[in-house]
């Protein structure tokens, strides 16, 4: 019971897009799939560190204040960084990647690195995954299944990142959506800067 009632929670928090969603969208839409895969694999690393934490037993972490400020900060100024590099790309075609940005580069530890800043310098992450192991998982609850606990969740988020990379990578998908190519990278861009804002103030 206690392995279904995290699961589930866990999973009703990925069906909520975040900045994650838009980072994989403007990869997976541009690039070849193996580099969003790279980008979904660096956001899953990024996650099984604060959940090795989480099962750690280090609660404490969320009350560092200074530790979750500069956490706060740092991620609000990557994402609107980020955010902007999109909204100034410049108008070319879907299979013409950007020179100058680090966003479109063709590698995939560029990629990779990508995905674990966002997921790292995200201190809801933090918050959320701790919370849960403090809330949810029974002080008696074992070692070895707790670690099954955080294995699980990182798998979940890796296959669901990459199913939704699958997704929008489709030929298919992609052709359809060539022609708003330069409006979504615009929105994503702008959204990720409203994120990386509302995570700065709150």
């Amino acid at each position: 019971m206690e392995f279904l009632i995290i699961a589930s929670t866990h999973f009703l928090a990925l069906l909520s897009p975040g900045p994650d969603f838009f980072l994989i969208l403007q990869t997976a839409l541009r690039l070849p799939l193996r580099y969003a895969f790279a980008v979904c694999a660096g956001i899953a690393a990024a996650n099984a560190i604060y959940l090795a934490i989480a099962v750690a037993g280090l609660e404490a972490v969320k009350e560092m204040t200074l530790l979750m400020l500069a956490l706060k900060y740092l991620g609000g100024a990557y994402l609107v960084y980020i955010g902007l590099l999109l909204i100034k790309a410049p108008k070319r075609a879907m299979d013409e990647a950007g020179t100058t940005s680090f966003l479109h580069a063709k590698s995939m530890k560029r990629q990779f690195a990508l995905g674990f800043m966002s997921g790292i310098l995200n201190p809801k992450n933090a918050v959320f995954y701790l919370s849960l192991f403090t809330v949810m998982v029974s002080p008696e609850t074992g070692l070895g299944l707790r670690i099954f606990y955080a294995c699980w969740m990182t798998a979940t988020v890796l296959f669901w990142d990459m199913g939704v990379a699958v997704m929008v990578g489709n030929p298919a998908v992609k052709k359809r959506l060539g022609r708003w190519i330069f409006g979504i990278e615009k929105i994503s861009g702008a959204v990720l800067t409203l994120f990386g804002i509302l995570l700065t103030i709150r």
